[in-house]
């Protein structure tokens, strides 16, 4: 009896490594918890997926701000983004002392997170000059509106950047002597004294009596990058004070025209006291995202499709053969329901398109478009508030799903009351896209967050590539 116990084990545990052995393309993920998924798989209902250019969008308010250049992707072409921003006042009515003369004068450009493309080998070129018109007089900051410029603000600075590195910098502390002090990564461009001197230090005072007059008469600066390699998207931190221009000047002590101090004043450079803006532009020409977007509907449909960030391209799908997969459920008996237990797209990267520096996004956002034509979210991933409930919800941005996964090179949404909602014919579906997203935040409007791309497989029959998929677990209810 001891044998005939340990031989039906063994043959349990056989049965179940055999039916776990099935590619996870094809069963999807494990829900929470250590109960199987209920009903039948499908995996056979089409998905459609074709490149469609992204919206322009606004560009301030944001958590992190695009700067850089891309020159050498094989694939996304070229991308340019530019900052334009407004300077503010120390404090009101601040003065320069007696005679003062500018020593020198550094921007100051705080390095954040999510950094794309190259570090290593490439040299960036920053340009700085002064914006022709008030920026916060502005009222519009759409990511394509390009803002004039006029004076030169520095000499052109060439450097590698060194996005996670601390800097050891000079405190001049009025007064006493200078120390060293370490600074968080930062880009420190010097700008000219001539041009300091003459727009900021010679001011009229009351022209700095407070920000708006001296906005209206230094009217911001904006920094553009031009990379000397492949290039890359740096982006820049102006939640808090590290971003500033440094004016370092001297003044006259006391009644004597000989002796000088050097001072130390900080103009500051943030989102919450003025406006700034990003710019982006992507230049696809030559590559096989402008074939698609000239030739949305070839007779052949494509075998991968394009995703970009910075308001570049993202995925328009479709699920046409919905309809006939409920209709072959219902076989017999038109009057069964259709009940999903669970659905899952999934979505695969394509072979070889994830060379370093371009490494594939991160996180993908999945949303559609209501009636009114507005981006939101599906049901599966909108959230419970205090004044309505969702059962549907996921549960959590986790559950929901959109991350990369590094190991099986895909990303897996959980979509189970979407489909239910479209195969009820509660929700209409008006447009489902798929973009790339932040990683840190979810963003169905487009990011301007995140520099990253991804080139997807589609479901294009014939091949051994894994495409974009639909897993559907069901039960008919006659």
């Amino acid at each position: 009896m001891k044998f005939i116990k340990q031989d039906l084990l063994t043959l349990l545990i056989g049965l179940f490594l055999f039916a776990s052995c099935k590619d996870a393309n094809t069963i999807g993920l494990t829900p929470e918890g250590d109960s199987p998924i209920k009903g039948v798989l499908d995996n056979t209902v089409l998905v459609e997926s074709k490149t469609v250019l992204d919206s322009p969008t606004a560009s301030i308010g944001l958590v992190r701000h695009p700067l850089g250049n891309i020159t050498g992707d094989p694939i996304f072409g070229k991308t340019d983004a530019s900052l334009s921003m407004t300077v503010s006042l120390p404090s009101n009515s601040y003065s320069f002392g007696g005679i003062p003369a500018v020593d020198s004068a550094i921007l100051v450009l705080p390095y954040s997170t999510q950094f794309y493309g190259d570090t290593t080998t490439t040299e960036y070129t920053f340009t700085v000059k002064q914006l022709k018109d008030d920026l916060s007089a502005q009222k519009v900051f759409l990511s394509n509106k390009v803002w004039p410029v006029e004076a030169d603000a520095a000499p052109a600075f060439t450097t590698k950047l060194k996005p996670k590195t601390p800097l050891r910098i000079t405190d001049i502390v009025n007064g006493k002597p200078d120390t060293l002090k370490v600074v968080v990564p930062q880009l420190r461009i010097k700008l000219s004294n001539a041009f300091i001197q003459s727009k900021i230090v010679n001011l009229d005072s009351a022209l700095r009596s407070t920000n708006l007059k001296f906005a209206a008469q230094f009217k911001g600066l904006q920094v553009t990058a031009k990379a000397n390699g492949p290039g890359g998207v740096m982006f820049v931190n102006f939640g808090g004070t590290d971003s500033k221009i440094e004016i370092y000047y001297k003044k006259q002590v006391g009644t004597s025209v000989i002796e000088k101090d050097t001072v130390a004043v900080s103009f500051p450079i943030s989102s919450g006291s003025g406006p700034i803006a990003a710019y982006v532009k992507h230049d696809y020409d030559g590559t096989a995202i402008k074939e698609q977007l000239d030739v949305p509907s070839p007779a052949t449909p494509y075998k991968v499709t394009y995703l970009q960030a910075l308001s570049g391209v993202r995925n328009k799908i479709a699920f046409p053969d919905l309809k006939a997969f409920v209709e072959k459920v219902k076989a017999g008996n038109p009057n069964a329901r259709v009940v999903i237990n669970r659905a899952e797209l999934v979505v695969n990267l394509s072979n070889g398109t994830d060379v370093s520096p371009w490494n594939p996004a991160q996180r993908l956002s999945l949303y559609r478009l209501d009636i009114a034509g507005q981006r939101v979210n599906l049901i599966d991933n909108t959230a419970p508030t205090q004044t309505s409930s969702n059962p549907s919800y996921a549960g959590s941005e986790a559950a929901f799903g959109g991350f990369y996964d590094t190991v099986n090179k895909r990303y897996i949404f959980t979509v189970t009351a979407y489909l239910q909602s479209l195969i009820d014919e509660k929700t209409k579906d008006y447009g489902t896209y798929l973009s790339p997203s932040s990683l840190t935040e979810y963003n169905i409007f487009p990011s301007l967050t995140s520099g990253a791309r991804s080139v997807i497989n589609t479901a294009t029959p014939g091949t051994n590539e894994k495409g974009l998929k639909l897993n559907i677990y069901y039960t008919r209810v006659d």
